[in-house]
């Protein structure tokens, strides 16, 4: 079971990180254009990354409660540890993080009077919480 949710896990992150980048791209262009927001394209764009961070979340938790690597926290070898620190503390809750600013954003876009403002709340927090995600990735384990 484990394997598999790793797997789907790593996989699901290559689409996340797709959309969560278009959305990122389309907000920046719908800002500096001075383009209106429109419910067909950029409200679905939007739309679709936080669903698709959503379900990255869901899935990265349960694969965080069923991974072997858990009973390290009762070794306490945890933190001297890089990998383990970074597999079991740093790259979790950074991605709640982002997952959380990535949320903010859209609940403050949907309060947004001017698609200027609406633009700019979804390419400042799904910006940050995009950087968030790249920053904590653990690469050497997921490109292999």
């Amino acid at each position: 079971m484990y394997s598999t949710i790793k797997v789907l896990h790593s996989y699901w992150a290559y689409f996340t990180l797709f959309v969560l980048i278009i959305a990122v791209l389309n907000a920046a262009v719908g800002y500096f254009k001075n383009k209106e927001f429109s419910l067909a394209k950029d409200l679905r764009i939007s739309l679709f990354a936080l669903i698709f961070t959503h379900i990255q979340l869901v899935i990265g938790l349960i694969l965080y409660f069923v991974t072997p690597n858990l009973n390290a926290w009762g070794t306490g070898e945890v933190m001297g540890n890089s990998l383990l620190r970074l597999l079991l503390l740093e790259h979790p809750l950074t991605n709640i993080i982002a997952v959380a600013l990535i949320t903010i954003g859209w609940s403050k876009h949907k309060k947004a009077l001017t698609s200027k403002k609406k633009f700019a709340r979804i390419g400042l927090f799904y910006g940050i919480g995009l950087l968030l995600i790249l920053l904590r990735i653990p690469y050497d384990i997921w490109l292999s």
